[in-house]
């Protein structure tokens, strides 16, 4: 893997289509990236994230990292110095973004961005913004032992694969045993986890490209998309139908052009009060939930 320095000249605008890839570089200072839209994945050596449209990622300087957009998407990002790190990240990190914070990216990165006294407050209310902006663990760990990149190989190509791992053993070479016991020290997770994790992030990138919520269970591996939406709720705070009309949140001076429709099935329909305005997001936003086994797809 080679990489190559690209250092962005200050705050700016980088439309996508749906799986444009920025290839391996690093960058001398932090960069805050916001997704107007779509999913965007960040892919480093330690591992992958999926950063939907209503979220940001933080990557913080001398980090060798890609990116590639599911569904359309304008990436509009924000550069401090290499010092200048809020949250004292050393890895990139996915993170809640206020309305606040939302319209300072929007007007900072936009065509008609401040200069000069505006801006540098501007960038002060940025960074105020973000130390409090509380941080999501979606990350999806890379294995680095053969048999297990090997495994993750086989689920990368087809995460919606029911083999069993001890089916998957067989295909690789090793016992379940021995897999089970090398994804827990090179992951931190078991198996069953970060099949969760792995399947759970490939929704997000269908979801963003205009796929049915009951299309993408099934993709996914679900055995039912009741089971799929169960899973995403528990995951993420909210239903895959829900996700995808927040994935398009108004910002300033995005095309007119309507993302296509993410939609739940006609009896699958779950109709949710709304949230109330002062109640906090989820905290656990975790990607491993705690739930009834029918959440989970078999292992």
């Amino acid at each position: 893997m080679s990489t190559t320095r690209r250092d962005p000249q200050g705050p700016g605008r980088v439309p996508l289509a749906d799986r444009e890839r920025i290839d391996w570089h690093f960058h001398s200072v932090n960069q805050l990236i916001c997704p107007a839209r779509g999913v965007l994945q960040v892919s480093t050596a330690r591992g992958s994230w999926a950063v939907p449209g209503h979220r940001a990622v933080w990557i913080p300087a001398g980090v060798p990292h890609a990116h590639r957009a599911h569904g359309p998407s304008e990436l509009r990002c924000l550069t401090f110095a290499a010092d200048v790190n809020p949250l004292a990240l050393d890895a990139p990190t996915v993170l809640a973004v206020s309305p606040l914070l939302r319209e300072v990216i929007g007007v900072l990165s936009g065509p008609h961005a401040p200069t000069g006294g505006r801006r540098e407050r501007l960038e002060l209310v940025a960074l105020d913004e973000l130390a409090e902006a509380p941080s999501f663990d979606r990350r999806l760990p890379t294995p680095q032992d053969p048999r297990l990149r090997d495994v993750a190989a086989l689920l990368g190509t087809d995460p919606g694969d029911p083999r069993t791992l001890a089916e998957l053993g067989t295909a690789v070479g090793a016992s379940e045993r021995t897999l089970s016991r090398l994804f827990r020290r090179e992951t931190g997770m078991s198996f069953p986890q970060w099949r969760a994790q792995l399947r759970l992030q490939h929704a997000l990138t269908l979801l963003a490209t205009g796929r049915t919520v009951t299309a993408t269970a099934a993709a996914c591996g679900y055995a039912t998309p009741s089971s799929f939406i169960e899973a995403f709720r528990l995951a993420f705070g909210t239903t895959p139908g829900r996700h995808g009309r927040a994935d398009t949140p108004e910002v300033p001076d995005i095309p007119d052009t309507p993302d296509a429709p993410v939609t739940e099935g006609p009896a699958l329909l779950v109709v949710e009060p709304p949230a109330s305005p002062g109640r906090a997001e989820p905290s656990g936003d975790a990607v491993i939930p705690t739930a009834p086994a029918s959440a989970y797809p078999a292992s």
